[in-house]
């Protein structure tokens, strides 16, 4: 399932609805084929375009790579962000905590706290051109 009426370039976006009343933590998890070296060609930047609505109930938002290394965006009400609005990540901060950027396996985005679970609110995000850049690449 697709949006195609609220996208942020080319035809469509990924909508999540997230939940975090029953299960503690909401995440949509992607098993990657190809690129799974991200250090190929200097890459260095994890960016995603993100929207969320001003109703939403303000949750941590976070990437997680392989399951494990986490990192959390700065602005703990980004979930109620309600224009488009891009993240970028250092994977540095993925490497820091032992992860092999040569051999990523899976991504995630997730809402709540993936290591420390709590019961928390929900809403709707969506989600676009997510992209690896090198760090002097990254998309204004």
């Amino acid at each position: 399932f697709t949006e195609e009426t609220i996208v942020h370039e080319g035809s469509q976006s990924m909508p999540f609805w997230y939940d975090n009343s029953i299960l503690k933590y909401s995440e949509v998890e992607k098993t990657l084929t190809y690129p799974r070296d991200w250090t190929e060609e200097g890459v260095g930047v994890l960016s995603i375009w993100f929207r969320g609505v001003s109703d939403n109930a303000a949750e941590p938002m976070y990437v997680a790579l392989n399951g494990s290394a986490v990192v959390t965006h700065d602005n703990p009400n980004a979930a109620q962000i309600d224009t488009w609005t891009q993240w970028n990540i250092d994977l540095q901060g993925f490497a820091d905590q032992g992860l092999n950027l040569a051999n990523v396996n899976t991504i995630a985005i997730g809402f709540g706290d993936k290591n420390n679970p709590l019961a928390g609110g929900s809403g709707m995000m969506y989600f676009d051109d997510i992209r690896l850049y090198r760090p002097a690449e990254t998309a204004p």
